[in-house]
């Protein structure tokens, strides 16, 4: 699927142990721009919150303002909180621990209750799993998912982390951009980011990477700059149901939800773009390369 200096040649086949009947239904992808969307939720302070889903995850993007505090009562399992260069600095407590994150970062939050105070005028992310019951159903996609996609493998959590369930930071600056592995991937039970480099141009369109994922969905979440996400559908046996190619353009922030086993790539279209891609559950191809940063901490089974 990719060019040979693509290191992602280098990683092994996948296993699908129960291919998908080709008469069933694709899915088709999904193109949402969060500030050309009305918010699920505008608190007293004016904070903005966009929730969108996929199958098995939960997107949450807020234009924040400070001193709001976001609380889980009791959240059912973990969910992260990702940071980059436009987030705002937050203060998150969960479990007795306490921990200020002012720079980019990937945090994870333990199950049960825990806050988020935003300390500065600024963007907040956090990313749940499907089995936050409250955030899944208020999602502006919902609708998307009456008809579950019988082709995306179940969310299946892996083993309990190292120490047990605490809260975790990890820091963007220890781990810097290396050509040995595929950006700066992180991991929690259930869920999977790759924290994509940034580009400071347009994507070579002689050096894309078009590919397809047999049985998951891949969250294409933009947070700078501008993309187009090309994707081309597979023909089934049922013509009525082909479906032509797409060039989507999209501003930033938004999200491309990619369903399989659609064939795509992402294309950064302006001066400067970011591009973070979210997997639920985690890929095993990724976990067995060596590329998860936070494997001593998220074992593979």
């Amino acid at each position: 699927m990719y060019a040979a200096d693509d290191i992602r040649s280098k990683l092994a086949p996948p296993a699908q142990s129960n291919p998908a009947d080709p008469s069933l239904p694709v899915k088709p992808a999904q193109y949402l721009e969060f500030l050309e969307l009305e918010p699920n939720e505008v608190t007293e302070r004016g904070s903005r919150t966009w929730h969108v889903r996929s199958t098995n995850a939960v997107l949450s993007f807020t234009e924040a303002k400070a001193g709001d505090v976001f609380r889980r009562a009791d959240q059912p399992d973990e969910y992260t909180v990702l940071s980059y260069s436009e987030s705002a600095p937050m203060r998150i407590v969960a479990k007795g621990d306490e921990h200020v994150v002012a720079e980019p970062a990937f945090a994870v939050v333990p199950p049960g209750a825990s806050t988020v105070e935003v300390l500065e005028d600024g963007v907040l992310v956090r990313l749940f799993s499907a089995n936050a019951d409250d955030l899944r159903t208020a999602a502006l996609n919902a609708d998307a998912y009456a008809d579950p996609d019988l082709r995306v493998a179940p969310l299946r959590p892996g083993p309990d982390p190292q120490g047990g369930f605490r809260l975790r930071v990890y820091p963007l600056a220890d781990a810097p951009i290396s050509p040995d592995r595929f950006g700066r991937i992180f991991r929690t039970t259930n869920l999977m980011v790759n924290f994509v480099p940034e580009e400071t141009g347009p994507r070579d369109a002689t050096k894309l990477s078009p590919h397809f994922h047999d049985d998951f969905e891949q969250l294409s979440f933009g947070v700078k700059g501008r993309f187009t996400h090309h994707v081309r559908y597979p023909w089934g046996p049922d013509s009525t149901l082909w479906r032509d190619d797409e060039h989507r353009d999209v501003g930033t922030p938004s999200v491309c939800i990619i369903p399989p086993p659609t064939v795509h790539t992402s294309q950064g279209s302006g001066t400067h773009q970011q591009l973070l891609d979210i997997f639920a559950p985690p890929r095993e191809d990724f976990a067995e390369a060596g590329w998860v940063l936070n494997a001593d901490d998220y074992p593979a089974e």
